[in-house]
């Protein structure tokens, strides 16, 4: 199965991101993707964090939410939305949440950010849970690929790269980690993360990222990547500014893997 992580510079304006969004995804779809997947907050990057709460949308409904089942279904591909503002319990936060569609353009799953980032480097100061709502259940959700192979995607977002026991939760084959990382953790952590959540989980890796400087100020890191069960890096954009990353994902080899190395099955604790 081929599949696509699309890098984004997104702005404070929701209609000019879904403009660029929907070119990517028409290039992964032209290239032969089956599954593709958005950055953390494609749809925005506002220039405070309380303008998430103007674009926050009801479950099942709102203009973002209508934007990428109508591209699934119009490319005929499993995609997930990176994430989007979702209304929350309370009217001064959101959930930042991941949905994904299958080529019908139906929803087949919903997953809520669960941990929330907080950092202070006395240069840059990032406090996530004044404005995000946590999710609190892991989500994963089974694709029919083209040639009738079933897949198991995990779901999670960011932020949640930190935590492996959420990753061993999930149980998949290939684990989705759309992200906005900052330059200063993500030059510091993003790659080696990444791999080891492969590495531990014999699974596939797509880390979808914004990545370049923002109209608000905010550099992320960006290096969107794929890794493969073997914590190998099968494919990375080096440069800044919104672009894709195509990888094949090879169900036999995955096998293989766990067949030769099958720690998952070796856990006592």
């Amino acid at each position: 199965m081929k599949a696509a992580a699309l890098q984004m510079v997104s702005t404070p304006r929701v209609g000019d991101n879904l403009a660029a969004a929907a070119s990517l995804i028409a290039q992964a779809a032209a290239q032969g993707c089956e599954l593709v997947v958005l950055p953390e907050f494609f749809c925005l990057m506002g220039r405070q964090d309380s303008d998430k709460l103007a674009a926050r949308e009801e479950p099942g409904r709102g203009p973002i939410q209508s934007f990428l089942a109508a591209a699934a279904r119009e490319h005929r591909i499993w995609l997930v939305g990176g994430t989007l503002p979702l209304r929350a319990s309370d009217d001064v936060r959101v959930r930042n949440t991941s949905f994904a569609f299958s080529p019908q353009g139906e929803c087949v799953a919903r997953y809520d950010k669960i941990h929330l980032f907080w950092f202070d480097d006395g240069g840059e100061r990032r406090d996530e849970p004044r404005s995000i709502e946590p999710g609190s259940e892991p989500v994963a959700f089974t694709l029919r690929a083209r040639d009738g192979r079933d897949w198991r995607i995990g779901m999670s977002v960011c932020y949640d790269l930190r935590f492996p026991e959420l990753y061993r939760r999930l149980q998949a084959d290939v684990l989705l980690v759309p992200s906005a990382f900052t330059h200063v953790t993500g030059q510091a952590h993003w790659e080696a993360l990444l791999r080891a959540r492969a590495i531990e989980n014999l699974a596939y890796v797509l880390a979808p990222a914004q990545g370049g400087t923002h109209e608000n100020g905010r550099r992320t890191w960006g290096h969107t990547l794929a890794v493969d069960p073997w914590g190998q890096v099968i494919a990375c954009r080096q440069e800044d500014g919104e672009g894709l990353v195509v990888a094949d994902l090879d169900a036999e080899r995955l096998t293989g893997w766990r067949r030769q190395l099958p720690a998952l099955e070796h856990r006592v604790l």
